[in-house]
């Protein structure tokens, strides 16, 4: 989950479309105006005939990480050393017209993957009831038809009773397994944000389009005082390494920092090899909760042999507190090893077109020779949870590490 423990009830309207933003900010009102006079591409397989909407075009030798000057914050969180610089495409789905009012207050938490030429979005709805994760599909990943919710809520008794949302999927070849994050406890209404303990509960399909079956005597694992996860413990990426199942989850602890109390966010590490079966967490995490990091999503580069992981950053500025501040990156060629030294930012406010301080959770899925990352934010200035529009990014393939930083 994105820094809920912030709960702020500001409501950001963005009146520009963001596409005509990031041009008008980059080439002016006139040209702005051209573009909004393009007409809509068509689509073949997943590419846009028109590429003139997109305004960019993939770049055979890749998208390199660069040193840059980390981010500076008040509490003295580290910051990246590298950039990963993604080139925004701007707002792709935004909230409000879902089916049953089903986002009606807010569409965030993004989370795609890809399944015999269909892109599957799996995203947190604000509505009226609560955040449930619902689903949006597309040929394109740029026009997006809205399905509504997939989960509903818990019985007042249950872990999902106030939300149940931001799930993770992954096929095993036979059967699609859902992996999502539930709550029983949240702010009072309209807004319904959830709050901690945030904790990983399980669902299962035949198909990506569902119907999914909740499985509540599947306990994949649970926050444990004294530990890393004592708060949080929320579903990320799966894949399939060295005949096992590798999680990568949302970790936090509450801590004292002086008079306050403090939230300390980092990714897990969780095993099994039986996905209906329990799961045994590593006892450190892959980075210090220092670290300020959530959610998460793993893309393999086949021409350096790494891994990247692309996590949302947590930020914090006088004023407006914690916020998701940007997408990072880490690399590696180890899974079970994690070097904070290699890390990146890939979209913060510097680069991304149509919001200039707050960015939420990512995840990304390879499209041709090009990488998407789809991400939600705020719009403006504003840091708010509520009111949420989903964006697309894009990083040219293959993704380029610098001289001397993996063993």
């Amino acid at each position: 989950m994105t820094n809920r423990a912030q709960v702020s009830l500001e409501r950001a309207v963005l009146g520009v479309s963001c596409v005509l933003m990031s041009i008008a900010m980059a080439g002016g009102l006139a040209r702005a105006a051209e573009i909004a006079a393009i007409p809509p591409p068509a689509r073949t397989e997943g590419k846009l005939e028109n590429p003139a909407l997109c305004r960019f075009v993939a770049d055979p030798a890749g998208s390199r990480i660069v040193p840059a000057e980390p981010e500076k914050y008040a509490d003295h969180r580290p910051g990246a050393p590298y950039r990963l610089e993604a080139q925004d495409q701007g707002v792709v789905l935004k909230h409000g017209d879902g089916p049953g009012k089903c986002d009606i207050l807010g569409a965030r938490e993004a989370l795609v993957y890809e399944a015999d030429g269909t892109y599957y979005l799996h995203y947190d709805g604000a509505g009226p009831r609560g955040w449930l994760a619902c689903l949006a599909v597309s040929k394109d990943l740029i026009h997006w038809t809205k399905k509504g919710p997939v989960l509903d809520l818990g019985k007042r008794s249950e872990d999902d009773s106030a939300t149940a949302s931001s799930p993770w999927v992954h096929f095993d070849g036979k059967q699609w397994h859902m992996f999502y994050v539930g709550s029983a406890r949240a702010t009072p209404p309209p807004e319904l944000i959830p709050a901690v303990p945030y904790v990983t509960m399980k669902a299962r399909a035949s198909s990506p389009s569902g119907p999914w079956i909740k499985q509540p005597g599947v306990v994949p694992f649970r926050p444990q005082p004294g530990t890393y996860y004592s708060d949080t413990a929320s579903a990320g990426d799966i894949l399939r390494h060295n005949n096992e199942y590798l999680m990568f989850f949302s970790a936090a602890m509450l801590r004292p920092r002086g008079s306050e109390l403090v939230f300390y966010r980092t990714i897990g590490l969780a095993r099994t090899r039986n996905l209906d079966g329990p799961w045994k967490v590593d006892p450190e995490p892959i980075v210090p909760p220092t670290e300020q990091l959530e959610n998460s999503s793993m893309y393999y580069e086949p021409t350096n042999q790494t891994w990247f992981l692309f996590v949302n950053h947590i930020g914090v500025a006088a004023g407006a507190g914690e916020y998701g501040d940007a997408v990072w990156v880490y690399w590696t060629r180890d899974l079970n090893r994690w070097d904070t030294a290699h890390k990146a930012v890939v979209l913060d406010g510097k680069n991304c077109g149509w919001s200039s301080r707050c960015i939420g959770v990512a995840s990304v899925v390879k499209a041709g020779n090009r990488l998407a990352i789809l991400y939600d934010a705020a719009g403006g200035d504003s840091t708010s949870n509520m009111r949420r529009d989903i964006g697309l990014a894009w990083l040219n393939l293959p993704l380029v590490l610098p001289p001397g930083s993996v063993d």
